[in-house]
C-alpha cells in the first residue's frame, strides 16, 4: 500500500496506463487474428480488407511504444506475405 500521496497517485496512474495498454493490446491481437481467419479461409478480398484494416492499429501500437517498430514491421511484412500467396 502506498505510503504517500505521491506514491499514492503514482500507483493510480500505472493502473490506468495497464488497463490502457492491456486495451490496445488486445485490440492489436485481434486485428491480426482478422487477417488470419481471412487468410485461413482462402479468401483473398477480405484478407486483403483485413490487412488494410489492421495496419492502422499496428502502426499505433508502435507509435505509442507498445511494441517495438520493428516488431511492428515484422507483423505486416508476414501478414502482406501470406496474402500474397493467397
Amino acid at each position: 500500500m502506498a505510503n504517500s500521496a505521491q506514491a499514492t497517485k503514482r500507483a493510480r496512474q500505472a493502473e490506468n496506463r495497464r488497463q490502457r495498454n492491456a486495451s490496445q493490446r488486445s485490440q492489436l491481437r485481434t486485428s491480426i487474428k482478422k487477417v488470419f481467419a481471412a487468410i485461413g479461409a482462402g479468401n483473398a478480398d477480405d484478407a486483403r480488407q483485413a490487412f488494410r484494416d489492421a495496419v492502422p492499429v499496428i502502426d499505433s501500437a508502435a507509435g505509442k511504444g507498445l511494441i517495438h517498430r520493428n516488431k511492428a514491421a515484422r507483423h505486416k511484412s508476414r501478414l502482406n506475405q501470406h496474402i500474397r500467396n493467397l
